[in-house]
């Protein structure tokens, strides 16, 4: 019985010769040479022997590398969940950061623009109270100007000595008005004036009167004063104005100029906010992504191993099988019995049927199932159409013929597919590498405006520096020159007081003992002095006194030049010193101008450094952006392809086994050499 089962295994192998006529040739052959079948049958499993050795080291190679995949793809996606964590965290902060400080500058915005407007309601109501004085000054100027031309025409003819005719022309009228208008002119001057001015032919009036060109002359003086003193508070108010303009338009610039980096501050944080956001969300969900598909590649490698570990037991069992097999049937005892039992070639039934053929068909398929892997669904309906008896040869054909035609476009569409999922991994791979270049150039262009940055800070600082040391250099020139004028001035004032009482003393000494070169002391030294000076010193002791108190007077002459000399050298080292400190004055404003000029031009660079590090930093994030969705399409083309491209050998191999084992079929079922086994079978009968 056991010799009965091998004998129908090694004959469920006949799906290994490509054709029904093939085979029955070869039973034709060997009825003709009489060589022992069993011998045959040893071959055919030897072949499927090699066969299975070879299927054993093809599938262990793959088990291999999709165990190699599983432990790549662990760590990697171990590392990328804990970088994404780490990210997460990150963005979170970063997030919380840039929303707090957009709020604060959004603050500071509000009460930037309250100032500037602030600012320019002051320089409108200034420039309304500077109108109306100009105004004002203007008007009295004019008047004044008037004034003083219509005296100066008066004083010009009195002292030619034409008055009669100035008094016929409108001056004169104007010049009666501001005698009879002046508060502060004596009346009996007022008559006077008047009268002269009554006079229509001038027939009375002396020419060239003195007085009366005093008078008017005074009364010009006074005129030219206040045009100058309203002239002088015209500058002063002019001045007070440009200063009030310059400091508020400088407030306003400083302000505009906040308001404007503000705004693109507010500008830049809200697109980072915006992006930091998105990208939390992104990162979010590749890390909720990633540990879910973690999740699924340690089952589906888990499945694999034990999968595999059914397979080597059910392949190692076939291989025992197929070894005891041949062992069997290869023993001498073995071979010694087929003789004597297995019949000759002459008594070999070669009569073919309908059933038969079906049979053997069903043979060939069911092999062909069993070899299959994946199992094809082609061979489950031929099988399943084959075990069906009422249906005809034809429709099995034509069947048969309907799943090879299927089966090849399914090939055609597996390589289409291969050839594409090649091609958009190629195309994935550049524009990763594209993106990844462009990141490093960006974060070395990134690292070159941040040294930039910090340089020309650092510029900026020591120029702020710079003008704080020369404003306190200033500061303490002008503490210093004011000590040093305070100085000279109480020194000229001591001095002049010591030279006042020498001079006193020189006069008191004169007055006793010279009566004659004595000058009158002042009434407030009266009283100090109680000496009677109407007498003079007749006796000769008093004229040597007087030889003795000249030296003294010399001697105090001397110290009276002493102290102008000193006085001299204080009042030229006061205006050297005030010479020196106001060109040092220059000289600094000039340098503060240089260095805020500077300043101002690396502020603005300092600002386009900025400007162009945030370009590249949205540039980044956009380039990573990219980078992510990218490396997303390369995972979906992995999820979409790894599966065809890992088994496309073995699909195709599967497939053609299919199209093979069903071309087998069809040419049973369609009497491969019917006619020739018919004859032979005749033969055989005959």
């Amino acid at each position: 019985m056991r010799a009965v089962c091998l004998f129908a295994l090694a004959l469920s192998h006949a799906s290994a010769i490509k054709n029904t006529h093939q085979f029955m040739e070869k039973l034709e052959v060997d009825d003709m040479t009489s060589v022992n079948p069993i011998r045959k049958v040893v071959t055919m499993l030897q072949k499927i022997q090699t066969k299975v050795a070879k299927e054993g080291e093809k599938e262990k190679a793959m088990f291999d590398r999709f165990m190699c995949y599983c432990e790549k793809s662990d760590s990697t996606l171990a590392g990328s969940i804990a970088t994404g964590e780490n990210k997460v965290s990150e963005l979170g902060t970063s997030l919380k950061e840039h929303t707090a400080q957009k709020a604060q500058l959004a603050q500071e915005l509000t009460s930037d623009k309250a100032t500037r407007v602030e600012a320019n309601a002051a320089m409108e109501s200034a420039t309304a109270l500077r109108e109306k004085e100009a105004s004002a000054h203007a008007k009295d100027s004019a008047a004044l100007n008037s004034n003083i031309q219509a005296l100066d025409g008066a004083i010009t003819a009195s002292s030619k000595g034409v008055a009669g005719a100035f008094l016929q022309t409108g001056l004169a009228a104007t010049v009666r008005k501001i005698v009879l208008d002046d508060p502060s002119m004596d009346e009996a001057n007022r008559q006077d004036v008047m009268a002269f001015l009554s006079e229509k032919d001038g027939g009375s009036y002396v020419p060239a009167s003195e007085q009366i060109i005093g008078i008017l002359k005074n009364i010009k003086d006074g005129m030219d004063k206040n045009l100058a003193d309203a002239t002088a508070t015209e500058k002063d108010a002019i001045s007070s104005f440009d200063g009030l303009t310059a400091a508020k338009t400088k407030q306003v610039q400083a302000l505009q100029k906040a308001i404007e980096a503000k705004t693109t501050r507010v500008g830049e944080l809200a697109v980072t906010v915006s992006m930091e956001g998105a990208d939390l969300d992104d990162t979010t969900k590749a890390v909720s992504q990633d540990t879910t598909f973690l999740a699924d590649l340690a089952t589906n490698c888990k499945t694999k191993k034990a999968e595999w570990a059914e397979i080597v037991e059910s392949r190692a069992a076939e291989t025992v099988a197929l070894a005891d097999t041949i062992k069997l049937l290869s023993d001498d005892d073995a071979l010694e019995l087929f003789k004597k039992t297995l019949p000759g070639s002459s008594l070999i039934q070669l009569d073919a049927s309908a059933d038969a053929m079906r049979s053997q068909a069903l043979t060939i398929i069911t092999k062909a199932q069993r070899s299959a892997k994946p199992r094809g669904l082609a061979l489950d309906f031929v099988g399943l159409a084959l075990h069906g008896k009422k249906v005809g040869f034809a429709s099995v054909i034509k069947l048969i013929d309907n799943m090879v035609v299927t089966l090849q476009k399914e090939q055609v569409d597996d390589d289409s597919k291969n050839e594409y999922c090649g091609k958009q991994f190629d195309s994935a791979n550049d524009k990763k590498k594209n993106l990844n270049q462009a990141l490093s150039d960006l974060d070395a262009a990134m690292a070159s405006a941040a040294e930039s940055i910090a340089e020309t800070k650092t510029e900026l600082e020591q120029l702020g520096d710079g003008i704080k040391a020369l404003d306190k250099s200033v500061a303490d020139a002008t503490d210093q020159r004011k000590v040093e004028h305070t100085d000279y001035t109480e020194l000229m004032s001591n001095d002049a007081a010591a030279k006042e009482l020498l001079e006193f003393a020189k006069k008191r000494l004169n007055k006793f003992y010279h009566p004659t070169k004595a000058v009158a002391a002042p009434e407030a030294s009266e009283a100090f002095v109680q000496d009677d000076a109407s007498s003079a010193p007749d006796s000769p002791t008093l004229t040597k006194k007087t030889q003795e108190n000249d030296g003294v007077i010399n001697m105090l002459n001397q110290i009276v030049a002493d102290v102008d000399k000193e006085m001299q050298i204080a009042e030229s080292d006061e205006k050297y010193a005030q010479k020196e400190y106001e060109q040092m004055m220059v000289n600094s404003a000039n340098k503060r101008a240089s260095d805020s000029k500077l300043m101002l031009g690396k502020e603005g660079m300092k600002a386009e450094m900025e400007s162009e590090l945030q370009d590249n930093k949205v540039d980044k994030a956009s380039t990573i952006k990219s980078a992510m969705g990218n490396a997303e399409y390369i995972g979906t083309l992995h999820k979409e392809c790894d599966f065809l491209l890992k088994y496309i050998e073995v699909r195709r191999s599967a497939r053609t086994d299919e199209i093979e084992a069903l071309g087998n079929a069809k040419a049973v079922l369609s009497g491969a050499d019917y006619s020739l086994v018919q004859r032979k079978s005749l033969r055989a009968r005959n």
